[in-house]
């Protein structure tokens, strides 16, 4: 028998940089793009938290290659970090913020009134997690430097420099890729954060120097002169406004509150929250002030107002005050608590009360100075509030009819055997003649099968009620398990993976973008989560004698008549042009087929083209697409 000895012997401490190497998600999210990226977003939090404290004007982001893998360099003209030894660690002070948790000058408010970076971790986790980090610091009229490697100080501090007349940190740092799966930063994100920051630092100058590409130099530069008006346009794009921009400022106490709102035509919500210019992607209590202070100082106008509302037809609803609503939420306040190290919602209780009072308050007065504004804030959240109470009896009539006229599940669903969701998946695919094909073709045990039929509501323009009236949106609602709006839960999607499979032609693009309208508008989670996926057919099938190859693009199509320009070339225009065992083979296979993720990399950008290309502006809509024209690279005809 062995014996399952446990004493104190088995206790292993792990200290400073060795833990943080052992369990990196702890710290940065994930070892993957996420983790990769989040290691320049804790050095780029530091300058920018110089710029806080008033000693920051310029930030330069370098990013080049050592071995395929990205380098990011980060400078700013701040006052450095300190370098003078601290004599309880008989070390200087750069090597301690480098090599030890917790260590730094923001666990108090003598150095940084406000900050991003709190735990005192940022520093110490980027050194831990890179092959190296070089440390070059301009103070006291020198230049100093210093190497670590893996969470270690690989050199002492030196003077390279003795007559430097300017201040300033510049940090260079390669991760590890023993560490994370990934070798390259996305720039599409970055490139998002640093517009971000430019827009919640009025003033601040970003400087992106993208160099990566051999031969190639990319640069870009953020700044804003006005802050959050320019950051509400910018997120607003195209949209028809119903009211002007409302711009509200509260300080209370060391506690800053800026917001941003303006109501527009359109159903969705979007609602950007930062605290001391951290995005907090999850909301928290500020956010949940806002939400307070709109419906009541909403309610109370239209009680105070009802004569001139008339009758109401339904009760207000919290949701019913945000349809439409495009706001910028910024706080900037002492000691804020976050939830985890990757700062994603706040949970100090007291913001909530802050934020409500001072929304409160400048919203009232807003409306009681701006009788016009108010009352199409008033018809906006009227329409809404009718229009989701007119949805509710929609899905009530449809819960009914399902339950005398046959299964919850739609009838033309044809499901899998597997019922664990992590191991199944479902194609949404065009067309009658397609979905022959693909349902012979499949693999019953976990691949299912959901016909449309033609192509699917546009949600851009719709309101609820067509839309929960839909019945290719509601057997998709029903297939996926998930419920909408209020009752929508991502927990309970019935497979990992839900794929678009339509033809390679226009009308097959078109159904593949009104599908990903409805996904982006009613169910982003599931793209955010990573489950929407997009099948990729062949378009052609080159045959020269017995042998056969199926080609994904036309690029590798050009290839293949350079090397042969005597094969025989069939264009597959419809997925129904194949037999199921050909759609198996090229496109249901896992062992063979291609599929694109859906993913949001750049979420102001995507919100602007949907609203263009999606919505009720025709105009706009033409001139985005004269103006791209030239753009396009395959057209079928």
């Amino acid at each position: 028998m062995v014996e399952n000895r446990y004493d104190a012997e088995d206790i292993i401490v792990l200290s400073g940089p060795q833990g943080v190497r052992k369990r990196p998600a702890m710290y940065v999210g994930s070892t993957g793009s996420r983790g990769f990226i989040h290691l320049l977003y804790e050095v780029l939090d530091n300058a920018i938290d110089e710029s806080l404290a008033g000693y920051c004007k310029n930030i330069k982001i370098t990013l080049t290659k050592d071995n395929d893998v990205d380098v990011a360099e980060i400078s700013d003209d701040g006052r450095g970090i300190p370098v003078d030894v601290m004599h309880k660690e008989g070390k200087p002070a750069l090597e301690v913020i480098m090599t030890s948790l917790h260590s730094g000058a923001k666990f108090d408010s003598k150095i940084y009134q406000v900050a991003g970076g709190l735990h005192g971790v940022g520093l110490t986790v980027v050194n831990a997690l890179s092959e190296y980090t070089e440390v070059t610091i301009k103070r006291n009229g020198k230049t100093y430097q210093q190497l670590f490697k893996q969470g270690e100080a690989a050199g002492e501090l030196k003077i390279i420099n003795e007559t430097a007349t300017d201040t300033g940190t510049t940090i260079k740092f390669k991760p590890d890729t023993t560490i994370f799966s990934v070798k390259n930063f996305d720039s599409m994100e970055l490139i998002e954060r640093l517009r971000q920051l430019a827009f919640l630092n009025k003033g601040i100058k970003i400087d992106l120097d993208d160099c990566r590409e051999t031969g190639i130099e990319n640069k870009a530069t953020f700044v804003s002169q006005k802050g959050i008006p320019d950051f509400l346009d910018f997120v607003r794009g195209s949209k028809v406004p119903l009211t002007k921009p409302i711009m509200i400022v509260k300080e209370v106490g060391a506690t800053k509150v800026q917001l941003g709102i303006q109501y527009v035509e359109g159903y969705s919500e979007e609602v950007l929250s930062f605290v001391n210019n951290i995005r907090t992607a999850e909301g928290g209590t500020h956010v949940s002030g806002l939400h307070s202070a709109l419906t009541k100082s909403i309610t109370n106008y239209m009680q105070k107002n009802s004569k001139k509302m008339g009758k109401q037809k339904a009760e207000i609803e919290g949701d019913d005050t945000r349809e439409g609503l495009v706001a910028i939420l910024s706080i900037m306040m002492q000691n804020p608590e976050f939830e985890g190290q990757t700062k994603e919602k706040l949970g100090n209780p007291s913001i909530k009360s802050i934020v409500d009072t001072a929304v409160y308050a400048a919203l009232s007065q807003y409306m009681e100075e701006n009788p016009s504004d108010a009352m199409g804030i008033m018809r906006k959240v009227l329409g809404a509030a009718e229009a989701r109470e007119s949805a509710r009896r929609a899905r009530e009539l449809a819960r009914k009819k399902s339950l005398f006229e046959g299964p919850l599940l739609p009838g033309k669903l044809s499901d899998c055997t597997e019922s664990d969701p992590e191991k199944s998946e479902i194609f949404i695919v065009e067309g009658e003649s397609a979905a022959g094909s693909s349902k012979q073709g499949r693999d019953r045990m976990f691949q299912a099968i959901l016909p449309l039929k033609g192509k699917i509501l546009n949600v851009e323009k719709a309101s609820d009620e067509k839309i929960f009236n839909n019945a290719e949106l509601h057997s998709m609602v029903t297939a996926f398990g998930v419920g909408i709006r209020e009752t929508f839960n991502p927990e309970n999607l019935r497979y990992k993976k839900v794929i678009l499979l339509t033809d390679a032609d226009v009308d097959g693009s078109h159904i593949r973008t009104l599908l990903l309208t409805f996904f982006y508008r009613y169910m982003r989670a599931l793209i955010e989560r990573g489950n929407i996926y997009i099948a990729q057919p062949p378009l052609y099938k080159v045959t020269k004698g017995k042998e056969s190859r199926y080609i994904y693009s036309d690029a590798l199509l050009s290839g293949e008549l350079k090397n042969d320009p005597k094969v025989a070339i069939q264009r597959y225009k419809g997925l129904g042009e194949m037999n199921p065992e050909q759609l198996w083979e090229t496109t249901m296979n896992p062992a063979n087929r291609v599929l694109k993720k859906v993913s949001i990399k750049d979420a102001q950008l995507a919100e602007a083209i949907f609203t263009v290309l999606m919505g009720v502006d025709v105009e706009k809509r033409r001139h985005f697409l004269e103006e791209h024209s030239t753009e396009v690279s395959f057209l079928d005809v």
